[in-house]
């Protein structure tokens, strides 16, 4: 990729970089990623640290798991609303400014959630906190107006979002510890502390920059955008419920998606500063990047957050672990070996490209999760914890970076936060339609009593779907025009 060339405009404080306008004195490459880091570590506590606590909030909200699950997916969907628009609004108002308002305002989300008398106002303290859900997109756009060496950039990419996948179990071990001590209000003080200080950090720490030449913000189409994934993810969110889902529902909320998408596509092909032109969204950059994360997070989210996990705590087909110690050998390993490799692929990104690092990633995937068929009947622990490295290695170390990576990359100077929002808001659809597909597999076909079964179809089902992913891979362009995603 051959590097962007800054030139000088008036003002001391004012450069322009591959098309982007930076303001402001000279930020240290450490002091930047360290407070981007920050950023996302916020981001990821939000996701992630509340996980060991929801079963003991239903006690103390005197509430169902129905309803404390409500409030989970109301933070996961408000994440993928937010990230379809304000990646783009950031372009065009600042990304600093953004980025430093949804941290202080996912802190306001949780204080209200810290503060909730009952569920009712624990889900709009979730609903707010999902204003986060762009934090890694703005990350690596900050990152790239910065470092414009490509082989620098790809590298530091890597240690950005390898926090992404997991704080190394940190995150949902440190939430269990301060849940047991002191209630699940604590858990949101750290949360909101955390948030506060990434917030401070982004708006000190780092530069400004917008597009070269800003246009109004299309709020029509982000609208109608985001009511269309809006209403997909409550949808795939109802069929998740198998039996008891709610299938007139289910219906409104799939027509609803469709119209309001259809007014999208209309709306963008009329203004002259759309949100995403329709030129964009037909381009192999667009759907061949999309297709491929949505296939990906189908196939491997459900098989790690939920199989893997529930075979180690079966004491009849599995190693039968408590609740409280299979994470150490599942969840931890896998996010550890996350951690770890993220900083690798970025530097291997680099040097061979993104895609490249991408397929081989996939592949691995793919004889990982396969490999989990081997749990199956086992109570061998390093079986479990060596296959979850796998795992963690090839998808959170190096799939789940390079699909970031090339949201990116990928994207054009005029509109470099349009397809970074579009894939946040895929990996937020995949990972809903995982905990629907795989299973509804399992259950099917554990009906007659035959868990192995059960395991062994929804393993096999996140298999062939990971086999598609790698698939559609292929279809992501090598460049566009000028900015090749191979090395």
């Amino acid at each position: 990729m051959p590097e962007p060339k800054a030139e000088a405009q008036p003002g001391p404080d004012r450069t322009v970089v591959a098309g982007q306008v930076v303001t402001g004195s000279h930020t240290s490459t450490v002091a930047l990623t360290l407070s981007l880091l920050v950023a996302c570590f916020a981001f990821q506590l939000n996701a992630s640290m509340l996980s060991p606590a929801l079963k003991g909030m239903e006690a103390a909200l005197n509430a169902s798991t129905a309803e404390i699950g409500l409030t989970q997916t109301a933070f996961f969907a408000s994440a993928a609303v937010f990230s379809l628009f304000l990646p783009r609004l950031a372009d065009l108002r600042g990304r600093r400014l953004v980025l430093s308002t949804m941290l202080f305002a996912t802190a306001v989300g949780c204080v209200i959630s810290a503060l909730s008398p009952d569920v009712t106002w624990l889900f709009v303290g979730r609903v707010v906190q999902g204003v986060a859900g762009p934090t890694v997109v703005l990350c690596l756009i900050m990152l790239r107006t910065h470092v414009t060496d490509t082989k620098k950039y790809a590298t530091l990419l890597g240690v950005i979002t390898s926090v992404n996948g997991g704080i190394a179990g940190v995150d949902a071990i440190a939430g269990g510890w301060l849940f047991d001590r002191f209630g699940f209000s604590s858990i949101f003080w750290v949360m909101a502390v955390i948030a506060l200080s990434a917030g401070l950090a982004v708006r000190c720490l780092t530069n400004e920059s917008t597009v070269l030449e800003p246009t109004p913000m299309d709020w029509l189409g982000a609208l109608l955008l985001a009511v269309a994934v809006g209403g997909l993810y409550l949808a795939f969110d109802q069929l998740a419920a198998l039996s008891q889902a709610n299938w007139v529902l289910i219906g409104l909320l799939a027509l609803l998606a469709v119209a309001a998408f259809v007014a999208f596509w209309k709306t963008e092909s009329r203004l002259a500063h759309p949100l995403v032109t329709t030129r964009y969204l037909r381009d192999r950059a667009t759907w061949g990047l999309l297709s491929t994360t949505l296939l990906t997070m189908i196939g491997v989210f459900a098989v790690m957050n939920q199989i893997v996990p529930a075979i180690a705590q079966d004491a009849t087909v599995g190693a039968g672990l408590s609740a409280a110690q299979a994470p150490f050998v599942t969840l931890t390993p896998y996010a550890i070996a996350g951690l770890a490799m993220g900083p690798l692929s970025g530097y291997l990104a680099g040097r061979f490209g993104y895609k490249r690092v991408l397929q081989v990633g996939l592949l691995g995937s793919v004889i990982g999760v396969g490999g989990t068929l081997l749990l199956i009947e086992s109570h061998s622990l390093p079986r479990l914890a060596g296959l979850s490295v796998l795992v963690g290695l090839t998808y959170a170390g190096m799939v789940n970076i390079m699909l970031n990576g090339l949201g990116i990359v990928l994207s054009p100077e005029d509109n470099p936060g349009y397809l970074p929002g579009l894939n946040a808001g895929a990996f937020n659809l995949g990972a809903g339609l995982s905990f629907v597909v795989l299973p509804l597999v399992q259950t099917r076909l554990s009906q007659s009593g035959d868990s192995a079964a059960g395991y062994r179809g929804g393993i096999v089902a996140g298999m062939a779907i990971l086999a598609l992913a790698c698939l559609a891979s292929c279809l992501i362009p090598r460049s566009r025009s000028d900015q090749p995603v191979e090395a």
